[in-house]
């Protein structure tokens, strides 16, 4: 079961997001408490409303890694990692998941007044907030730290979390008006679904067809594939000129290199597509009879066609593709399953 970690700017919702899953996925909250002045942001101290039971309290990562391994049954979620030491020591674990969580600055900035109204502090100007907001979040020291840090901020010496939350491998925009609605969001985007943390089959071939697809030299657009049998991957395949010609984004095939729109001109394009490379690496003998093929785009009507006569028994695509209606004619009529791989929904 996860351990989701859930970082952030100040006031842009980790916390909400942390007591969402306690409340609604069975979590249970720990805390990464490595001094006593660590950032209040990440503590449940003088927060309405927010989870008052923690049970466990850790002072240091290699404690709290230990604890979770050892209870890898329990869905736990932390709000307290802000460095990249400890994000490298727990994203080399199967069970770890980074969350990252923002908003605008003027919401966040509404949100910390509020805060500071409720627990009769004094409200920051925006340009304080701002300062305090950069300190917190980017680790600059600011001479002009005088706001409680109960309301959600520390004094001097944060050393950022900006390094983490660019790590993140899922992110939330919480820009709406009520947390009723934000939990909405959060259901919607499915943020316990298990492919993000540990990738369903087809989620990881899907993603060794996107990677194949970076190698692609076609000016028009990144195809990618990857041919597989009894979940071994046979071959990959990427869209480009063929072995010994000029590469396509080198000036190779000029159909490509011009403005021509899309699906005129093909009878003269040098490229080759990322379905029949796969296909001209495996044979036919080797893609046998239970074979399938995965595509980062729907095969176009000429792929299907090539797709049908070596006896791939499934295509599975992500991105739709104008020819999709006619590709799914001929594939239909072959006899091979045609299906879009829908990953988990992201903001």
């Amino acid at each position: 079961m996860p351990l989701i970690a859930v970082t952030g700017p100040v006031c842009a919702g980790k916390h909400t997001v942390a007591d969402w899953l306690v409340q609604h996925h069975a979590f249970r909250r720990i805390i990464l408490q490595k001094s006593p002045k660590r950032d209040a942001s990440s503590s449940p101290t003088k927060r309405s409303p927010r989870t008052k039971e923690f049970s466990s309290i850790f002072s240091s990562v290699e404690d709290l890694i230990d604890y979770a391994t050892r209870h890898w049954r329990e869905n736990l979620v932390v709000t307290d990692i802000s460095l990249k030491s400890e994000y490298d020591a727990l994203s080399k674990r199967p069970f770890f998941l980074l969350v990252s969580v923002d908003a605008p600055l003027l919401t966040r900035w509404h949100r910390f007044r509020g805060r500071c109204v409720h627990l009769e502090e004094e409200v920051p100007t925006l340009e304080a907030f701002v300062e305090m907001s950069d300190s917190h979040f980017y680790g600059t020291e600011s001479s002009s730290h005088t706001t409680s840090s109960a309301a959600g901020l520390s004094t001097l010496g944060d050393l950022g979390h900006a390094a983490v939350f660019l790590k993140s491998s899922l992110r939330i925009m919480n820009i709406q008006k009520t947390v009723t609605d934000f939990h909405k969001h959060l259901e919607e985007l499915d943020v316990v679904n298990q492919d993000r943390i540990r990738p369903s089959w087809d989620a990881y071939f899907m993603q060794l067809a996107s990677l194949a697809s970076l190698r692609s030299n076609c000016m028009k657009r990144r195809v990618g594939c990857v041919l597989v049998r009894n979940k071994r991957v046979i071959s990959t395949g990427y869209n480009g000129t063929p072995r010994g010609l000029t590469n396509c984004n080198e000036g190779g095939c000029s159909r490509c290199n011009s403005a021509s729109a899309g699906g005129v001109g093909l009878g003269t394009c040098l490229c080759l597509h990322a379905e029949e490379n796969a296909l001209l690496e495996s044979g036919r003998d080797r893609v046998g009879d239970e074979a399938t093929l995965y595509c980062n785009t729907c095969p176009c009507l000429t792929c299907s066609v090539k797709i049908a006569q070596v006896g791939v028994k499934e295509v599975i695509y992500n991105q739709a593709y104008s020819m999709d209606d006619e590709s799914a004619k001929i594939l239909k009529q072959a006899g091979v399953v045609l299906r879009q791989f829908s990953p988990p929904y992201e903001d």
